[in-house]
């Protein structure tokens, strides 16, 4: 084009134009603003109530704009948290006051005897997912062609694979469908495209794949499952494949002729995805981990 002479700026529209090995480094412009906003209010007589707000106004929505492209990485989101919560401890004459509740009450919800401060390393994962499910929602935006066409041009993002040389704002974003593979379910219309072994496709709370074994099963699609006079299921053959649960399961299920397979967020009616939902079932998955590895010590 003809350039001569390129500007070289550290970041973009809020954003660092280059994310190298050190995330803490180029990240670290987030820990300076929150300090700032910490040292002009601890010179103010503020109570634990004008405190909380603040956290939850500002402090805390600093760094989610970054959120909502990059993974900042749990050990920056975890240094964030202890500024915040030294603040939150902190009195006008002592910033180094004990902290007696744990960053870890502190992001509990107050139904739960917390404060309901955001737990950020866990936000920012909602956040990410949130940008996995645009491409799935949204397969004729440019933003979702282009990312297709450069890294799962054969498959779908769910098989999408983190690979050498991919930017850190896709490599984040692949953690986001981590999290989105957890609450996903494929709704059923004309059973063309949903796999039976393979995709999350029962309406259940626990496990949306049939635990029946496959055994010898050459039936790999549900559209194999249907009677194609009625367009209804063959109850015959979906009781011979499956067991009981998951037979009575499918027979529930109405199958749509009008409509196509979708994939939808389980954890909301309408199946639209939302931040609010993605953030607790991360918590409610890290609580399940938590007391698996408190019971295997």
């Amino acid at each position: 084009m003809g350039l001569t002479r390129e500007t070289w700026n550290e970041r973009y529209l809020g954003l660092p134009v280059y994310v190298g090995q050190s995330k803490t480094k180029a990240f670290a412009y987030l820990k300076d603003r929150i300090w700032k906003c910490k040292q002009g209010w601890l010179g103010k007589l503020l109570t634990k109530a004008g405190k909380e707000i603040l956290i939850k106004a500002c402090a805390q929505a600093i760094p989610i704009f970054a959120m909502l492209v990059f993974d900042l990485t749990k050990g920056l989101c975890e240094q964030m948290t202890a500024m915040i919560c030294r603040f939150f401890s902190a009195q006008q004459e002592d910033d180094q006051k004990i902290h007696w509740l744990s960053a870890e009450k502190l992001t509990r919800s107050k139904k739960e005897g917390g404060l309901g401060f955001k737990d950020l390393h866990t936000f920012n994962l909602a956040m990410l997912a949130k940008q996995a499910w645009r491409l799935l929602d949204n397969l004729d935006s440019l933003c979702a062609q282009v990312l297709k066409a450069r890294y799962y041009l054969d498959s779908d993002i769910f098989h999408a694979e983190a690979k050498d040389g991919i930017s850190y704002a896709w490599r984040s974003i692949l953690q986001g469908v981590e999290v989105l593979k957890q609450g996903i379910i494929k709704r059923v219309g004309d059973c063309t495209t949903v796999k039976i072994w393979e995709d999350p496709w029962l309406p259940r709370n626990w496990d949306t794949k049939p635990f029946t074994p496959r055994r010898n099963s050459d039936v790999t699609m549900t559209a194999e499952l249907m009677d194609s006079y009625t367009t209804t299921w063959d109850e015959q053959l979906v009781k011979y494949i499956f067991w009981a649960p998951n037979a009575n399961l499918i027979l529930a299920l109405p199958i749509k002729d009008e409509m196509e397979d979708g994939w939808a967020w389980h954890l909301d009616h309408r199946g639209c995805f939302s931040v609010k939902s993605a953030y607790k079932l991360c918590k409610r998955v890290e609580l399940v981990r938590a007391g698996e590895a408190s019971s295997s010590n």
